[in-house]
């Protein structure tokens, strides 16, 4: 075979072509599987030995001009009239999808369920006073919560809020009833650990209004663990105190592992607590300039962590903010 004739003829075809299609075509005929070029090269083994290197080293020389001669074609016609030669049919970059973090699942979860119930979303600053943190709350001076050991200040009257019930107070004397808000954001409290972390996310819900009773409070919550848990999980309030309601209970959830009858996930108790809740006191009512004669309401607070902890069986509440993707692409 004249591989001098062969390589001026495909030269010539692919200088000739005017479009993707032809020049394909002539790929095919010259460099494919079947190609003229690669049945050449199946003579080889034909050949004299002493003819053999001189063919094959010839042969393969003419493959790569042929090649190149191609690409730089195919470059030219996809690129004509942009400058720019863009080559259609190589693989593009993939890259890898993200979604959101699972504390804004759960947040968007409690949002969509709270929004059902005639709710609305609220938000305050994460610096916080004195008073707004802990006075209009009805927490005393002398109350544990305030230690500079449990809370981060800036000054004695400045600190990082260590929960979201400020934003209560400061929606009340704003707005008069009827109120019904969720408060989101993060807070921050002197803690670390598997279970605690400096910062967290909570949720605030707040209902005033006349006649309010804790039969709907507890109604309310009940139908928040259901969108959240499912439907089968049940719900009970125990005793409590907390200086911002009174009454106040603990509220459980029944576990998902053990549908209540005891397990190591509830230390066999068949149920986890999973947030605070009762009645405004009147003094927090008081603060927020709304007469506790004419209007009473109930709130409930919630770590968002600690919800998806349960929800997914997550045992360690660093997790969240370590940034492995081994973690968080679970979610």
């Amino acid at each position: 075979m004249d591989l001098n004739k062969l390589k001026k003829e495909a030269l010539q075809a692919i200088e000739k072509s005017s479009n993707l299609e032809d020049l394909l075509s002539i790929e095919t005929k010259y460099l494919g599987r079947k190609g003229v070029l690669t049945e050449a090269l199946k003579t080889i083994s034909s050949l004299p030995v002493e003819k053999r290197k001189s063919f094959g080293a010839e042969a393969n020389k003419t493959k790569l001009l042929i090649d190149e001669s191609f690409k730089n074609k195919k470059n030219e016609i996809l690129g004509a009239g942009s400058g720019v030669a863009i080559d259609l049919t190589a693989p593009g970059t993939k890259f890898p999808e993200g979604h959101l973090h699972v504390v804004t699942q759960i947040y968007d979860e409690l949002f969509e369920a709270g929004k059902m119930l005639g709710f609305s979303v609220a938000e305050g600053p994460e610096v916080e006073d004195d008073w707004h943190n802990f006075e209009a709350l009805n927490i005393p001076k002398d109350h544990p919560s305030r230690d500079t050991q449990d809370s981060f200040y800036f000054s004695e009257n400045m600190l990082l809020r260590t929960h979201t019930s400020p934003v209560q107070v400061r929606y009340m004397q704003n707005h008069q009833p009827p109120i019904r808000i969720m408060a989101p954001g993060r807070v921050y409290r002197v803690d670390s650990d598997a279970t605690h972390t400096p910062m967290f996310h909570q949720l605030e819900g707040l209902l005033i209004d006349e006649n309010v009773t804790m039969s709907q409070l507890k109604g309310t919550l009940e139908f928040f663990v259901k969108r959240i848990f499912g439907d089968d999980r049940k719900i009970r309030l125990r005793p409590h105190h907390f200086p911002f309601t009174e009454p106040s209970v603990e509220v459980d959830v029944s576990c998902g592992l053990c549908g209540g009858k005891g397990c190591r996930s509830c230390k066999y108790s068949g149920w986890l607590e999973i947030l605070g809740a009762g009645m405004v006191h009147p003094n927090v009512l008081r603060a927020g300039g709304i007469d506790p004669e004419k209007y009473t309401g109930f709130a409930f607070g919630l770590g968002i962590e600690r919800i998806a902890m349960l929800k997914y069986g997550i045992d360690d509440l660093r997790l969240y903010y370590e940034g492995d993707l081994r973690f968080v692409e679970q979610f």
